[in-house]
């Protein structure tokens, strides 16, 4: 259920690879990541995200900085808050609080759209929305937070007019 009188979050998007002009990220950013922080019920406060959009060997130099796996993937996200401090109340007018940072590697993006056979600028909301939740504390590393993970990106991109990936 949509919070009353919560801005959409603003994504700050950093193109490093030029690739990713092929697709609208000033567009579909924004929607993937206002469908996926609506269907979390989180955050209660205007947000702002920022969202790099690069290579394959970018991510993979971040990936082994960061998680100590030095290939690339196809998503990292860097949440800037815990999950409990994302569910207190705010003025939506007078500021945005800085969720995180997501990453997404473009040969890996556009390698799993062909695997899939899925459209890239959806699957790419997908990976957004994925990096979103994260951000606001969902997990994937058991079952039940993989589940719960699947139904809200499912339900997320439902929200924006994408078919379910699952």
């Amino acid at each position: 259920m949509p919070i009353p009188n919560i801005p959409p979050p603003a994504v700050d998007i950093i193109v490093e690879d030029d690739r990713w002009k092929a697709l609208d990220l000033d567009a579909l950013a924004p929607r993937a990541c206002g469908a996926a922080l609506r269907q979390a019920g989180a955050p209660r406060f205007a947000a702002e995200i920022a969202l790099l959009a690069c290579s394959d060997s970018r991510i993979a130099e971040l990936n082994a900085a960061f998680r100590g796996r030095s290939a690339p993937t196809n998503v990292l996200s860097w949440p800037a808050a815990q999950r409990e401090d994302l569910l207190v109340s705010g003025d939506a007018a007078d500021f945005r609080r800085h969720l995180g940072d997501i990453a997404l590697a473009w040969e890996t993006c556009c390698a799993e759209a062909e695997q899939f056979a899925r459209p890239l600028a959806w699957h790419t909301a997908h990976l957004i929305v994925h990096g979103c939740l994260h951000l606001v504390g969902f997990g994937h590393e058991t079952n039940t937070g993989a589940c719960e993970m699947e139904a809200l990106e499912a339900g997320a991109l439902a929200s924006i007019g994408i078919t379910s990936p699952y």
